[in-house]
C-alpha cells in the first residue's frame, strides 16, 4: 500500500490525450492550481478548460517557471 516511488517515473505516465476522462471539465483542483501558476505567468486562460487541456497547460506553465 505504500508509495513505491513509480507514480514518479514519467515512462508510467500517459498522454492527456489518450485519458478516458480527458474530455470531461477540469477539476476544481485543477482549476485552482492552474488559477495559480496563470496569474504567476501573467497569463489569461479560457475557464472551460478539459481535464486533458487543464493537465497540458499546468505541465507548460511549470516547465516555464524551472
Amino acid at each position: 500500500m505504500g508509495a513505491t516511488g513509480d507514480a514518479e517515473d514519467p515512462a508510467l505516465e500517459k498522454d492527456p490525450a489518450d485519458w478516458v476522462s480527458g474530455d470531461d471539465p477540469m477539476t476544481e483542483a485543477q482549476r485552482s492550481y492552474l488559477d495559480t501558476l496563470a496569474k504567476q505567468a501573467g497569463e489569461e486562460l479560457p475557464a472551460n478548460l478539459t481535464k486533458a487541456e487543464a493537465s497540458e497547460h499546468i505541465d507548460r506553465l511549470r516547465d516555464q517557471q524551472s
